[in-house]
C-alpha cells in the first residue's frame, strides 16, 4: 500500500464557519480573498468565480438539437428526480456500464451541484474530499454550513485519495469533535485528468467503508476514457453497491454544458431507498427539477443511439489527442503534468518553472491564473480553485480552447482525420508551446523577462 504521509495541517483544526486550515475554503474560490483579474467583488463569496466544467466546444449535435426543439412546445413540468422515460433511460445507462438499479433508486435532477447538494443534505455531517478535488464539490458542503476536509491523492494520480492520510484525517477530526460521514471521490478526476488504478480504490473505499462513511463517486468523466482498452476504470459502486452513490453529470460526455441534467444512482440494500427519498425531499424544497426539452434531450442521450455513441467517441479521440500535445509542449519546457486518461483537460504543476515565474512577478496559484491566461488567451485555472494549495503552482489547461475560436474551426476538428495538422489548432499549439519555452529559456539563463 502506497503511503503519502497527510499534510501537517490537513486535519481538522476547526473553525466556527468550517473555514481554516483544514482546508474548509471552497475549491472555486481564493483562500486569501481575492477575485480574478478585472473583477470587482460586491458582496458575495468567491464560488461564483469557480472554474466550470471544462466544455467540449463543438456544435451541438444535429439529433440532440431536435430533440430538444421537439419538445419545446411542451408546457408540462418533469417531476422533480425525473419521468418515467427519463428515469428508465437512466436505468438503461446504468445497466450498460454493469451499474444496474431499479427507477425508485435513481434521480435526475438539473446539474451534478444540485444532486451533491441533496445528498450532502441528506446524509449530514462533515465532508471528506481528495486534494486536489473538482472545483464543485466543496461549495455544496460549504452553501450547508459544513466544512469540507481535503485529504491528500497519491503521486500517480488525482480523484481517490490515498487511504493512510485518509484514515489520519478521519480520526483527528473526531477527535477534535467533528462528524465525518461522506467522503466524495472521482475515478476519473477533474481536475487532473487522471484515472485511479483499482488497487488505490480498492484500498481507499476498505478504509473508508472502515470508518463509517457514505461515498459519493462523481462518474462525469467515465465515458471519456483516453485509451479505453488499456485503461481500467472501476467504479466503486461496482465493489460495494450498497455503500456507494454514483452522480454523473451528463455535460462530460452526453449533453451541452447550457441544458443542465445528472444522474445519480442510489445504493443497493436497505439503505438506498431512504436515502432516495430523503435526497428527493431536497430537490423537492428547492423545486430542482430538469427543464422539460432538457429532460427529453437527456432521454434520448442516455439511449445511446448511434449518432450519440458516434459524437461522443469523435469527440473523446479529438480532446485526448489534444491534451497528449498539449501535455507534450508543457512537460518539454520543464514542467509537471501526469499523462491525462480522461476527459478535457491536464493539470500541470510549474513548480520547476518558479524563478522564471518570480520574474514575472508570479509566486502563487492566484498570480499564476492571471499571468497564463494572459498569455496564452485562454482560461487557465489556478489550483486553488479546486482546493489545492494557494503557494503551489499549479494549473488546469482545458482543451477546447485549442480547437479553434469559431463553431465551424471546431466543427472541422472534429471531422479531420488529423486535427493536430489543421492550421488553426496548430497555431494554437505552437503558441502554447512558445509561452512555457519562454519560460524555461528564462529559466535557464536566471535572466530577468525580456
Amino acid at each position: 500500500m502506497r503511503r503519502t504521509d497527510p499534510e501537517p495541517h490537513s486535519p481538522a483544526s476547526r473553525h466556527p464557519d468550517g473555514a481554516g486550515p483544514a482546508g474548509g475554503e471552497p475549491a472555486g474560490g481564493d483562500p486569501a480573498g481575492r477575485t480574478p483579474a478585472g473583477r470587482d467583488p460586491v458582496g458575495h463569496g468567491p464560488v461564483r468565480f469557480g472554474p466550470v466544467l471544462p466544455e467540449d466546444g463543438l456544435p451541438v449535435l444535429p439529433e440532440l438539437a431536435a430533440v430538444l426543439a421537439a419538445a419545446a412546445s411542451r408546457a408540462e413540468a418533469e417531476p422533480v428526480g425525473g419521468g418515467p422515460v427519463l428515469l428508465d433511460a437512466a436505468c438503461g445507462h446504468g445497466d450498460r456500464r454493469g451499474l444496474p438499479a431499479a427507477p425508485d433508486r435513481v434521480a435526475v435532477g438539473p446539474g451534478a451541484p444540485a444532486l451533491l447538494v441533496a445528498l450532502t443534505a441528506a446524509i449530514g455531517g462533515d465532508v471528506l474530499v481528495p486534494r486536489p478535488c473538482a472545483a464543485w464539490w466543496a461549495p455544496s458542503a460549504r452553501l450547508l454550513g459544513r466544512p469540507a476536509f481535503p485529504v491528500p491523492v497519491p503521486a500517480e494520480s488525482g480523484g481517490v485519495p490515498d487511504p493512510y492520510a485518509l484514515l489520519e484525517t478521519v480520526r483527528r477530526l473526531r477527535a477534535e469533535g467533528g462528524d465525518p460521514r461522506l467522503l466524495v471521490l472521482s475515478v476519473a478526476d477533474d481536475p487532473t485528468g487522471t484515472v485511479a488504478p483499482p488497487e488505490l480504490l480498492h484500498e481507499t473505499l476498505e478504509a473508508a467503508v472502515g470508518e463509517g462513511l457514505h461515498l459519493v463517486s462523481d462518474e462525469t468523466w467515465r465515458d471519456t476514457l483516453h485509451a479505453p482498452r488499456d485503461t481500467v476504470l472501476l467504479s466503486p459502486a461496482e465493489m460495494l453497491p450498497e455503500q456507494v452513490t454514483v452522480v454523473t453529470d451528463l455535460a462530460g460526455a452526453l449533453l451541452p454544458p447550457g441544458w443542465p441534467a445528472a444522474v445519480a444512482r442510489f445504493p443497493a440494500g436497505a439503505a438506498g431507498g431512504p436515502l432516495h427519498a430523503r435526497v428527493l425531499d431536497v430537490l423537492t424544497a428547492l423545486d430542482a427539477r430538469v427543464a422539460t426539452p432538457v429532460a427529453s434531450a437527456a432521454a434520448y442521450a442516455l439511449s445511446e443511439p448511434e449518432p450519440v455513441t458516434a459524437r461522443v467517441a469523435a469527440a473523446v479521440r479529438l480532446h485526448a489527442r489534444v491534451a497528449a500535445a498539449a501535455r507534450e509542449a508543457v512537460v518539454a519546457a520543464g514542467a509537471l503534468a501526469r499523462p491525462p486518461q480522461a476527459g478535457r483537460h491536464l493539470y500541470a504543476d510549474l513548480a520547476p518553472l518558479a524563478p522564471a515565474l518570480a520574474a514575472h512577478g508570479v509566486g502563487d496559484a492566484q498570480e499564476l491564473e492571471d499571468f497564463l491566461t494572459g498569455r496564452l488567451g485562454m482560461p487557465a485555472a489556478g489550483g486553488h480553485r479546486f482546493g489545492d494549495d494557494l503557494e503551489g503552482l499549479r494549473v488546469r489547461l482545458s482543451t477546447a480552447p485549442l480547437l479553434g475560436d469559431t463553431p465551424e474551426r471546431r466543427a472541422e476538428c472534429l471531422g479531420s482525420s488529423a486535427p493536430l495538422e489543421l492550421p488553426h489548432v496548430r497555431s494554437a499549439l505552437t503558441h502554447l508551446r512558445t509561452v512555457f519555452d519562454d519560460l524555461r529559456d528564462d529559466a535557464r539563463r536566471g535572466e530577468s523577462p525580456r
